[in-house]
């Protein structure tokens, strides 16, 4: 997921897709000559990629909520990843998180709920079938995957502490350990990375604790061992490596508003009728392709989701 970056963060630091390919192929073509122990010690993108294949999960469910559009290839989403705890640059993630550990890890979930309770990850992966999601992902600066995600509807994991009346939003917070996470050594954000749902969209059935992608384990780079999925809205809000969920009664302050509540706010919702106050919603690039096509509202999911903001201003509510 792609989201800007703060003040303190340079442009230099966010590369855009054209010139990322180009310093790929570049650093592919030097390493014939220079051999493959330089190329385990400073190539980042598709090495990293092809050995975070991971096992295969399964039985898959394949789910009614995927869309019929085209894949994105495993290596584009792995070698082109947003997770700041790793790095500004795209690359980095899949350069960096090889370093992190998952497992054992836990979730705890708690807060206003009848029964809180720490789950181990692999305790989560029994609590309802596993089902091939494929969503598109949209993010803020105007690109887009479609990713075959495996994971489970959020709404059967939050059901296992039972939660109070009282609760109206869940914060999901993720994993901080500076010694895995080099870009955490950085104040780009106030870690940890701290995200946040109203209640009835967490418990929206398009809404998943993704545990994989492509059939198989989730990488490292793009949230192992589990994630957040909301396909309607910006990318950012899908947080990754959880280990805290928390209901609450009032609104969570997600990293992102908190760094910058003037261009990121709590909902981010997929509206080409709202700009960034720097560049256009109207259009995104996807990933592999050239020309532009035209975002769709709640990121095309505006039939299954649109019901939840009836009578919400989404441009003073973005």
């Amino acid at each position: 997921m792609l989201i800007k970056h703060p003040a303190d963060v340079a442009p230099s630091d966010i590369t855009p897709r054209a010139v990322f390919d180009a310093r790929r192929d570049f650093m592919r073509s030097s390493a014939i000559g220079i051999g493959a122990a330089l190329l385990g010690a400073g190539l980042p993108d598709k090495a990293h990629a092809v050995a975070a294949r991971g096992k295969t999960l399964g039985p898959l469910v394949k789910s009614p909520y995927s869309t019929d559009e085209k894949l994105n290839d495993f290596d584009d989403i792995t070698s082109y990843c947003n997770f700041y705890e790793f790095g500004t640059d795209k690359s980095d993630p899949a350069r960096h998180a090889h370093r992190m550990a998952t497992r054992p890890w836990t979730v705890s979930i708690e807060g206003l709920v009848h029964k809180p309770k720490t789950l181990d990850i692999d305790d989560i992966l029994k609590v309802a079938p596993l089902e091939e999601r494929i969503y598109r992902l949209r993010c803020v600066e105007a690109w887009s995957m479609v990713v075959p995600w495996v994971g489970i509807p959020m709404s059967a994991l939050l059901r296992q502490v039972e939660p109070l009346g009282g609760a109206k939003y869940v914060e999901f917070v993720t994993h901080l350990d500076p010694k895995e996470m080099p870009g955490t050594r950085r104040q780009v954000l106030d870690w940890p990375y701290v995200e946040g749902l109203r209640l009835d969209e967490a418990m929206h059935p398009l809404t998943i604790a993704a545990l994989g992608l492509y059939g198989e384990v989730m990488p490292n780079q793009n949230g192992a061992p589990i994630r957040l999925i909301v396909p309607w809205k910006y990318g950012f809000k899908s947080a990754k490596s959880i280990v805290r969920i928390r209901f609450t009664d009032k609104e969570p302050l997600s990293s992102w508003t908190k760094s910058n509540g003037r261009e990121y706010g709590f909902y981010s919702n997929v509206n080409p009728e709202v700009d960034h106050p720097r560049w256009s919603q109207e259009r995104e690039r996807r990933i592999g392709e050239f020309i532009k096509r035209k975002t769709l509202k709640f990121n095309g999911y505006g039939d299954q989701v649109a019901s939840l903001y009836t009578g919400m201003d989404l441009k003073k509510h973005f």
